[in-house]
């Protein structure tokens, strides 16, 4: 035999020696009381060692999500967005209402203007104008009353409708006549109030409202 196979043969009878000293000492806990200090710290040691959880190789673990995340993340993030693009979609339509009043306004105020042009005759008004009625042959502030229009304003000369209003209408407009003014008496027929309604593209009315003094 030589000198390798003897020192081999030694380290495994000195190898099973230890782990027949180790497991004696295992099964007799008194025997292990009894020990010297090595031996009882040999133990401690293996038994910190054991307390410790096994650590798993990085490759073995998860990296990836389950399909149970993924459609909550989807439903999560979609939520998100519904809340988000309704907001946008209030602000923008919000920011666009200024303008709208402002050109309802503008057109309430031109046909109250064209109408207390007119000349103010009679006691009473009962007017002669219908939905869409040719205005160019009006004479008097009465002959409005009852006016209305459809499928956008028209103009006065021609009756056409004005290019940009098709989507704004006149939805009435009311000449009454009035007993006084400012607490003074008028006489019958010498003064009336004009109120002219406009509804916008998103059917939200404006009016405006004047007085016309004659005789």
């Amino acid at each position: 035999m030589t000198t390798a196979e003897q020192n081999f043969a030694l380290l495994q009878e000195i190898e099973a020696n230890r782990l027949f000293l180790l497991m004696a000492y295992e099964q007799n806990p008194e025997l292990l009381e009894k020990a010297e200090p090595r031996i009882r710290q040999l133990f401690e040691k293996m038994d910190a060692e054991k307390s410790v959880p096994e650590r798993r190789p990085l490759m073995g673990r998860q990296c990836g999500i389950s399909l149970i995340e993924l459609i909550m993340f989807i439903v999560i993030v979609s939520a998100a967005m519904a809340g988000i693009l309704l907001v946008m979609n209030q602000v923008t339509l919000r920011s666009a209402d200024p303008l709208i009043r402002k050109q309802s306004l503008a057109i309430a105020e031109s046909m109250l203007e064209e109408i207390k042009l007119q000349d103010l005759s009679g006691v009473a008004c009962a007017g002669t104008l219908g939905a869409n009625a040719a205005r160019s042959g009006v004479s008097a502030v009465c002959d409005y009353n009852g006016y209305s229009t459809t499928g956008g304003i028209k103009d006065f000369s021609t009756n056409a409708a004005v290019a940009g209003l098709a989507n704004y209408n006149i939805t009435n407009v009311s000449v009454t006549q009035i007993a006084s003014l400012g607490g003074t008496a008028i006489s019958a027929g010498s003064g009336v109030v004009i109120t002219v309604t406009v509804a916008d593209p998103m059917g939200t009315t404006v009016q405006a409202t004047g007085y016309r003094a004659g005789r």
